[in-house]
């Protein structure tokens, strides 16, 4: 046997096995996946300057490298530094903080670019231009013939200063499947790094990612780099299914900003390659900073988390109804599929609502160090339902209610005033407060 079929032997076997310890991992069928070797490639401080409201003073972009630097992302890609006087002295500063993430900058397909991103200190630029019929026509002008031509000029020249070098093509969904193929062959021989494939319009579906990836791995022998935009939803769902077909580096940003709808968000893709390849994940990202991550560039573009953000938004560990409240305090991976302790965060379960069980009102009462029984439970919980049908609760109502009741169950009852001055005998008088009721002795 010939030592290529050796080694996709010993894969495949390796694979079947990580299949059946964690049924959501890789498909043992995708024996080039990447899904346990992946790379991040942050581009909030490129793509997300591009978002509607982005405007990152210096200083704030140097917060935000520090913080993506803390969180473990393996790339930091900045803005070009030919866009602005100002863009090139903040790529300088930040290429000069020592962090561990590697500094790329984005820059078209043109010598001038080059020049200048290589005199910033930058570990790598990567290189950017359309080979869609749209892009070639509309927005360059030039045929593949000038595009083969300039890309081999700049990836010669950026390799000679000792630095990595990435080619993508711009549009790659909608370019022709030929061209493509001879333009990556192309830089793959002449020695980049790696090349990448852009989404840019967010118009490919899983299963076109997946069949693009593979056929690329076939013609190419560096790695492959992935950039998806989310204009139809499928930004996370491309990005892991790259994974699969081969490729290893995923373009990310915080909150997913970026031009128009942004890209594949860094919170939403490590949701799903924590279920993926957990253990890798765990060890490589510091998961409990994502949170304070997001809430960094959450304020630096004034917008608000949104509710349904996987991981953070406020709904994200949320339980409500009551079969799901049941069974998640009895074992939350239940409703679970990720662990909020794995991010720093906890679970809720949201009990003031006419949806809820007895079962989430019960471990309210443990909550309020009171004492009721399950049938005393279930009958506060019914009063609770009943005021739930008629308006929206709040956690004040609710424990309003179970405290009233405890009172009204645990408070014995007063004996009725008698006109004779006799005391009776079941009353204990060697009290500061009222009255109250003696149990009576059992009759022996």
């Amino acid at each position: 046997m010939s030592d290529n079929n050796e080694f996709q032997k010993v894969t495949e076997t390796a694979s079947v096995t990580a299949f059946q310890q964690n049924p959501y991992g890789p498909n043992p069928a995708d024996y080039l996946s990447n899904v346990q070797n992946f790379q991040l490639i942050d581009s909030t401080l490129r793509e997300g300057e591009q978002f509607a409201n982005s405007f990152f003073t210096t200083e704030k972009k140097i917060e935000i490298a520090k913080a993506l630097d803390e969180f473990g992302v393996d790339y930091i890609e900045l803005t070009s530094p030919v866009a602005s006087e100002q863009s090139r002295k903040d790529c300088e500063a930040i290429c000069q903080l020592g962090l561990n993430a590697k500094i790329l900058t984005h820059i078209r397909c043109h010598m001038d670019d080059a020049k200048v991103a290589v005199e910033t200190g930058v570990d790598g630029v990567d290189v950017v231009i359309g080979t869609s019929k749209f892009l070639r026509q509309y927005s360059h002008g030039k045929d593949m013939n000038y595009i083969a031509k300039s890309a081999i000029e700049v990836i010669e020249f950026v390799k000679s200063k000792g630095i990595e070098i990435r080619f993508s093509s711009e549009d790659s969904f909608r370019s022709d499947l030929v061209d493509l193929l001879n333009i990556y062959k192309t830089v793959s021989k002449i020695g980049v790094n790696r090349v990448g494939i852009a989404d840019t319009v967010g118009c490919a579906n899983p299963r076109q990612v997946y069949e693009l990836v593979r056929t690329l791995k076939s013609v190419v022998s560096c790695d492959i780099e992935c950039h998806f935009h989310n204009d139809t939803g499928c930004a996370i769902a491309n990005a892991y299914t790259a994974l699969e077909g081969g490729a290893r580096l995923i373009d990310v940003c915080v909150l997913g900003i970026g031009e128009r709808n942004g890209i594949t968000p860094l919170g939403g893709l490590m949701a799903r390659m924590i279920v993926a390849a957990p253990d890798y994940v765990k060890s490589k990202y510091k998961l409990h900073k994502l949170r304070d991550l997001e809430n960094l560039v959450a304020d630096s573009v004034e917008v608000n988390i949104p509710f349904n953000n996987p991981i953070t938004g406020f709904c994200a560990f949320t339980h409500k109804a009551g079969i799901h409240a049941k069974a998640i305090l009895a074992n939350p991976s239940t409703y679970e599929i990720l662990n909020p302790q794995d991010f720093g965060l906890t679970r809720y379960i949201h009990f003031a609502n006419r949806l809820t069980g007895w079962n989430a009102i019960k471990s309210r009462v443990d909550q309020l160090n009171l004492h009721l029984t399950d049938e005393q439970v279930k009958e506060v919980t019914n009063k609770i339902k009943k005021l739930g049908d008629i308006r929206p609760l709040n956690i004040d109502d609710v424990d309003s209610i179970i405290k009233d009741y405890h009172i009204e169950v645990s408070t014995p009852s007063i004996a009725p005033q008698r006109d004779s001055p006799e005391v009776d005998s079941n009353i204990d008088i060697n009290s500061d407060g009222p009255p109250l009721k003696k149990a009576k002795t059992a009759a022996k």
